[in-house]
């Protein structure tokens, strides 16, 4: 039987944070090629540090000549995400950071394996294994260390963008200690939180008094405690911050952009990936087959794992864990997936409609437990599979 009482930890970081800058810029990129051509190529890769923006990967469209024209966009579109991020730092500034765009064409011999023809389906980008995750102790059916380690960074980008809070600026982290008590989440052990700050006059003490009010809106009533541990900016001053204070790199935040630890990860980085690649795609149809078995009451918590080989189209393996949650038994979910979904890179893109400019907006605050948008942004947090995968098993 698995520990019903413990404490679990995950942790968050802001969108300046330096990584998430260069997650921001990788996929406002893929938007605009997809924008033009929903079936672009793009696996587009960003580094960020002082004063300097450095763009790489391989883009394609089916219109060759239309190349250029989009290439000559990016350096725009770089500065657009690091003006809308709030960056204006004399090393990190929207307007005057060097931007070098190295991207090129897709690679003919990758493309060779993803293209469809006339003897083949549309291949996987590339092979690996991806994960994908629920559980009942949050309404959005996410872990809630990570759910609330986001919740919090969120609303204090929302207060500082809308001028409430002035003297924040774009680089935090937040990290969340919680306690589960009979498997359940119940309070908070500690709560750590850094922030960039506008003075080097204002104290640890004065960011606290800025923070916890927002801190104690977001955490569910009752979990802050007279016991619970506070860390604010507990180095002190921290004024320079983003790509200035240290360089960023596209992809290294995969486990604050999943499940915060709590579910494996197959270790594929999501940001500046069209959805042939299934380091993507296949992560967020595995999420949505995850999330739909718990929201159809057939289990409590669910981890769903797909595998892949480049250039073939159907997945080499799904498995099911309900963790010894499950109503009915994991081989027939398992079975039941393969009845109700196509998990083809085409069958996902097709259910999941992710040929659409939607990425940007999942660059920060995790690529799950979000509300599905009405123009197709987070889709695969829909729950309008339970019923079928019900039915089906």
């Amino acid at each position: 039987m698995s520990r019903q009482n413990y404490t679990f930890t995950s942790e968050s970081v802001s969108e300046g944070h330096p990584d998430k800058v260069c997650d921001r810029i990788s996929d406002a990129i893929l938007d605009a090629f997809i924008a033009e051509e929903p079936e672009a190529r793009v696996a587009a890769e960003t580094f960020a540090t002082t004063n300097r923006v450095v763009i790489g990967g391989e883009v394609g469209l089916s219109d060759k000549s239309k190349l250029d024209s989009y290439l000559e966009k990016v350096e725009d579109i770089a500065r657009a995400c690091i003006k809308d991020i709030g960056y204006e730092q004399d090393e990190f500034h929207h307007a005057t950071c060097e931007i070098t765009n190295l991207l090129h064409p897709q690679s003919a011999h990758i493309a060779q394996g993803v293209n469809a023809a006339e003897n083949k389906d549309e291949g996987a980008g590339d092979q690996g294994i991806m994960f994908g995750f629920a559980t009942d102790e949050t309404p959005e059916l996410m872990p809630a260390p990570i759910h609330y380690a986001h919740a919090i960074l969120r609303r204090l980008a929302e207060v500082r963008k809308d001028g409430s809070e002035p003297t924040l600026r774009p680089d935090a982290k937040s990290q969340l200690s919680v306690i589960y008590e009979n498997g359940k989440p119940v309070g908070v052990s500690s709560i750590v939180l850094s922030t960039q700050h506008e003075s080097e006059s204002q104290t640890s003490a004065d960011i606290r008094a800025i923070v916890e009010p927002y801190i104690r809106e977001v955490l569910p009533e009752g979990w802050i405690r007279d016991d619970t541990v506070w860390h604010v900016n507990p180095t002190g001053t921290f004024v320079i911050g983003g790509p200035d204070g240290d360089a960023g790199l596209t992809g290294r935040k995969i486990i604050v952009d999943t499940y915060g630890g709590a579910a494996p990860h197959g270790g594929g980085a999501f940001s500046g990936k069209d959805p042939t690649k299934v380091d993507r795609s296949a992560a967020y149809a595995a999420r949505y087959l995850a999330k739909n078995v718990v929201a159809s009451g057939m289990a409590a918590k669910c981890t769903i794992q797909l595998s892949y080989a480049i250039g073939v189209s159907e997945p080499l393996s799904i498995y099911c864990d309900t963790h010894g949650t499950g109503e009915v038994e994991d081989a027939a979910v398992e079975k039941a997936i393969r009845s109700v979904m196509s998990l083809t890179p085409r069958g996902i893109r097709e259910q999941l409609q992710l040929n659409k400019p939607i990425y940007a907006r999942t660059a920060a605050y995790g690529h799950f437990g979000r509300a599905p948008e009405a123009d197709g942004g987070f889709s695969w947090e829909r729950t309008d599979l339970a019923d079928k995968l019900k039915a089906a098993v």
